[in-house]
């Protein structure tokens, strides 16, 4: 039941929020409502760990004619997944008290009921219902972009929204063609999605279909093209929100879904996947290098990182996956830390250019030192978060290619330079008109920035406790045989 209530909890505070007319009761209530359901991931996590990894499992018959159930459980891979969901969700929240709002209401319920989406995406154990949730994530998203973004934000939702749809429908064909080829009566639970009977060149079609989805949400290179700009127009509540989990949606399709279904065909396109991925990390780091918006700079990191991650996927070993499944847990931290201190420069200085900023460290010093530690998980220092999934992808995607290994390590010294370029000309130097009297981090802000801090060390130190609740997963996506 836990994890029906983790769907049902925040759609019905979501639904809650639109009775109330205060705005800051509506923030509270928001943000109680995230707090509650964090601490339902965190009981969902310790009944996994007490019940030797058995699913937590709901199942209800709905059509039962057509073989659809309302099925959602929890392993270890999704498991992380919630846990980082319902983490960021109160972090985004709070991050967002900076801010007032039109339609208050409308917003946090936007949040809410994104979250509930998510939720559901990672969860669901049956085709239709990942399929259903998957395009549920796109209602929040364009609306919270949509209305509360920057200038010409209809051009760029837009854009995101058709990428994101015309991928999405891709995956709907190829799920009713799996339908179809499951043993009869046909059904749409995954377990019998895997024992559908493809021949090769059905596989490949399969595959192909689901690739297209799955790395438009990513995004992979060249599918890329909606990110920035979709980044740079929303609230910064909506960037985080896609940055930091709704792309996570694309590499978690990949490993629960592509690589099962289609095994054979992932081993036969791997290589050119990967080099998608790798030129994407390349192509991305060198525009980020250039950038002048601190926004822009960290959308094109993003890609980069997101690449290696998807590049390890591809590798199809124990590392890679391992390094993939945690790394999308740090990626998701690091980015939302580095976005939510980009909103805190924006909203002191009334700019994110780069050029217009410097000397911040001797007037914010909290500001600059809570920047630097993301900044160094993000950069994967040793003992941060980011260290230990690039460490271990860097290794399975060595034991994959050497060739692939060392264009793909060239992420970190590429995001080194760019981080710590940013940092330098932001935080060090000497002030100006617009940083001569910033204020430093208030109580509030930190308390938004705290939790992600001490989880960054916390990863960064005791890698094992989130790496063994995946790993039973991950050696069986691995040892499936078609």
């Amino acid at each position: 039941m836990l994890t029906l209530l983790l769907i049902i909890l925040p759609l019905a505070i979501a639904l809650f929020l639109l009775t109330l007319k205060a705005g800051k009761a509506i923030r509270y209530v928001a943000l109680a409502g995230t707090l509650i359901e964090f601490g339902l991931s965190v009981a969902a996590f310790i009944q996994y760990q007490t019940t030797c990894h058995c699913n937590l499992l709901f199942s209800a018959e709905w059509l039962v004619s057509l073989g659809i159930s309302l099925k959602f459980g929890m392993d270890g891979i999704t498991l992380l997944m919630v846990m980082l969901t319902t983490f960021l969700l109160p972090v985004i929240i709070l991050a967002s008290f900076n801010h007032s709002y039109n339609r208050p209401a409308a917003f946090y319920s936007l949040i809410l009921f994104m979250e509930m989406a998510l939720i559901g995406v990672f969860t669901a154990f049956d085709g239709l219902m990942f399929y259903i949730f998957w395009e549920m994530t796109l209602i929040p998203a364009y609306f919270i972009c949509a209305v509360w973004g920057g200038n010409d934000r209809i051009r760029i939702t837009f854009k995101f929204f058709i990428y994101t749809f015309v991928g999405s429908l891709f995956m709907l064909v190829a799920l009713i063609y799996l339908y179809f080829k499951t043993p009869a009566p046909h059904s749409f639970d995954f377990q019998w999605l895997y024992l559908a009977t493809l021949t090769p060149a059905e596989q490949t079609w399969i595959f192909l279909a689901f690739f297209l989805a799955f790395a438009i949400k990513i995004p992979i290179f060249p599918l890329h093209t909606w990110q920035p700009d979709t980044y740079t127009g929303s609230p910064p509540a909506g960037t985080m929100l896609l940055a930091g989990i709704m792309l996570k949606m694309g590499i978690y399709g990949m490993i629960r879904w592509m690589i099962p279904i289609c095994h054979q065909s992932v081993q036969q396109w791997a290589p050119a996947a990967m080099i998608l991925a790798i030129t994407g990390i390349v192509y991305a780091s060198l525009i980020a290098i250039r950038q002048n918006d601190l926004k822009r700079l960290v959308a094109y990191s993003s890609i980069a990182h997101v690449g290696l991650i998807a590049a390890g996927v591809f590798a199809l070993n124990v590392h890679a996956m391992q390094g993939a499944v945690i790394q999308m847990v740090t990626h998701g931290i690091n980015v939302v830390g580095l976005f939510i201190i980009i909103d805190f420069l924006q909203v002191r200085t009334k700019t994110r250019n780069i050029t217009d900023l410097g000397g911040i460290a001797s007037k914010a010093p909290r500001l600059a030192i809570f920047f630097m530690i993301i900044l160094l998980g993000s950069i994967a220092l040793p003992l941060t978060n980011g260290f230990i999934g690039e460490f271990l992808l860097l290794l399975g995607l060595f034991e994959y290619s050497k060739i692939f290994s060392a264009f793909a390590g060239l992420t970190i010294i590429f995001s080194a330079v760019y981080m710590l370029w940013m940092y330098q000309r932001t935080m060090l130097g000497k002030t100006n008109e617009l940083t001569e009297k910033i204020q430093d981090l208030t109580w509030p802000e930190m308390a938004a920035l705290i939790p992600l801090v001490i989880i960054i060390f916390w990863i960064g130190l005791f890698p094992g406790l989130f790496l063994d609740v995946a790993l039973p997963d991950v050696m069986q996506i691995l040892s499936f045989k078609p």
